[in-house]
């Protein structure tokens, strides 16, 4: 049986099997080898994530997945006192919600590989002009996110990261490397476009195959078709299968 990737994370996660997102990405990569199972909700932060663990990941599970990546802070990020303040998370709280959910994941299986990924960077034009565009004379007149506290929560994430002993991406930084990342990244100031899909699924497999989860050194399901004989074709399946 196919071990199980499971991708939890809010927009920038549900939208990842679009056409070029990188989870469709990861799902290719590991086609016949392991499932890779998107289960991002637009909108969440950490805290309401929190109320999904037991729906989504059951602690006694006879499949508890090989490897789970958490990408939330997007939301949480979202200043007080504009538009999209019901999701802000301050820092800390952040952090100790990343931690609760390691904890329930390790607590489904020790041996679980568990990647932070941070927050992406913010546009914050690319943020008004999108607002603009969708509302109108109703759009607000100030960014509800910046880069600034984008980078105070990227921070938090690599933090916990590394006391906590686990891998991470550092996509806030990452993607910042690259002049006019700005636009070639993110579509909207921060949802991500097709190239900003692929740093993400980049990072994702440098990580997976500099710990123990390289999907080239993984075995197929079932037996390649150049494994099998035409004219015995049981022995394939009988050595592969028993």
């Amino acid at each position: 049986m196919r071990p199980n990737i499971v991708l939890f994370g809010d927009s920038i996660t549900e939208q990842s099997f679009r056409s070029g997102g990188w989870g469709a990405s990861l799902a290719d990569t590991y086609s016949r080898k392991a499932d890779v199972l998107v289960r991002g909700y637009g909108g969440y932060n950490s805290r309401w994530a929190l109320f999904l663990l037991h729906h989504l990941f059951p602690l006694g599970s006879a499949k508890p997945p090989v490897a789970a990546t958490i990408f939330f802070g997007a939301n949480d990020a979202a200043l007080l006192g504009r538009n999209s303040e019901r999701q802000h998370v301050p820092v800390e709280e952040y952090k100790e919600n990343l931690r609760k959910i390691v904890n329930h994941l390790k607590e489904c299986s020790p041996t679980m590989l568990i990647v932070l990924i941070t927050p992406p960077p913010i546009d914050e034009e690319g943020r008004m002009a999108y607002a603009r565009a969708t509302y109108g004379e109703k759009a607000m007149t100030l960014p509800e996110r910046t880069n600034e506290m984008a980078g105070v929560y990227a921070r938090g994430c690599v933090e916990l990261a590394e006391e906590l002993g686990l891998r991470s991406v550092n996509l806030w930084s990452k993607m910042q490397e690259t002049d006019g990342w700005q636009k070639q990244y993110l579509r909207d100031g921060l949802h991500l476009t097709p190239e900003g899909n692929a740093v993400v699924f980049q990072e994702l497999v440098r990580v997976f195959n500099e710990a123990w989860l390289s999907a080239a050194e993984m075995p197929y399901d079932f037996p390649h078709h150049s494994e099998i004989d035409g004219n015995n074709p049981e022995k394939a399946f009988q050595q592969k299968c028993l």
